[in-house]
């Protein structure tokens, strides 16, 4: 995933001074700190933030409202940068985090659909593990296209572990998941007041992370602003345009107030203004299409997958930004951000 900043400044190693013990003595920490501020930049990166401090700030949203969730998110991240580690990944993608948002939504994914016992930790480890597998082959893959990744090894790693629980009879759901069955025509259901609108901004953002709580959201706004003003209110402004295309298409009001139609949404406007092209009027635009896009995808897919009982996850947002990404050489008017 493309970070908002610079994957990581450039910054050398300086000699140790004749007969410093003290740094001596503080080199064997070196490793330590370093795989902790890998893990800090996976989690901030799940909304394209290299920032360490952004990370703290989604962590310690994540356990305000979850401890579970909490601790699912460090085993997650630690466990796909160890294995980028162990595989001999570049040092500098490591460090940005590159290989550590994947391992960090799958864990919490996993832990939101199925009971949390021994084997599902397990479980969660290897899924893991999966996901930097799956992001080196995209990374590889996409170079040619100069794609990014995005979230899609989360997406499809989810999508296996928890379709293989249907054939694995220990692995026991929460049941959280869609029911399965074919889709139904919704009804326009409850009234959207301010209070909706309001509650289902921040839930829009907190559900990146699969937490329905407001304070979590304010706390992930807040992380986001440490990082980039930008990605901060594009965030905002994504989440609330995709409540806002589905209250005017009719959806109901109790998702509309979780923020099942903000998240998406909010990831989309991140990636598309400011991340992948320079913030102006054109942009501006280009992202606003691509978050009512979003949106509207969000809802097909979710109607599409119903009869297998799986949720759509963040797929329509790597979807469209896929699409709008993969377009913009013919777009004169969309710029990149400069390099470095």
């Amino acid at each position: 995933m493309k970070s908002h900043s610079s994957d990581m400044p450039a910054t050398a190693a300086a000699p140790l001074p004749a007969g410093n013990h003290d740094t001596a003595r503080a080199r064997p920490w070196q490793p330590l700190t370093g795989f902790a501020d890998a893990i800090l930049r996976g989690i901030g990166q799940v909304m394209l933030q290299d920032n360490r401090l952004t990370g703290l700030a989604f962590l310690i949203g994540i356990f305000y409202n979850s401890a579970l969730f909490g601790w699912a998110v460090l085993l997650g991240t630690a466990a796909s940068t160890a294995t980028a580690m162990l595989l001999g990944v570049d040092r500098a993608r490591i460090r940005a985090g590159l290989f550590g948002f994947n391992g960090a939504l799958v864990a919490i994914a996993l832990l939101y659909f199925l009971q949390p016992d021994a084997l599902t930790w397990g479980y969660v480890i290897v899924a893991a593990a999966c996901t930097t597998v799956f992001m080196a082959a995209l990374l590889k893959l996409f170079s040619a296209w100069k794609l990014p990744a995005l979230t899609a090894p989360f997406v499809f790693t989810t999508l296996l572990f928890v379709l293989a629980c249907a054939r694995f009879g220990r692995l026991h759901t929460t049941g959280l998941l869609p029911t399965a069955g074919l889709p139904k025509a919704t009804t326009v259901e409850g009234i959207v007041g301010f209070s909706t609108l309001a509650e289902g901004l921040f839930n829009g953002i907190a559900q990146v992370f699969f937490q329905g709580n407001v304070v979590t959201g304010v706390l992930f706004a807040l992380g986001l602003l440490i990082a980039s003003r930008v990605a901060c209110a594009a965030a905002l402004a994504g989440s609330l345009a995709g409540l806002l295309v589905a209250w005017g298409m009719g959806a109901a009001e109790p998702a509309i107030r979780a923020g099942a139609f903000g998240f998406n949404p909010a990831l989309t406007a991140i990636a598309l203004c400011g991340v992948f092209f320079v913030v102006n009027a054109t942009s501006s635009l280009y992202a606003l299409l691509g978050v009512v896009a979003t949106t509207v995808v969000y809802a097909a897919l979710s109607a599409a997958l119903e009869p297998l009982g799986m949720p759509a996850l963040t797929l329509p947002f790597v979807l469209v930004v896929w699409c709008f990404v993969a377009a913009s050489p013919l777009f004169p008017r969309l710029r990149p951000p400069a390099a470095g």
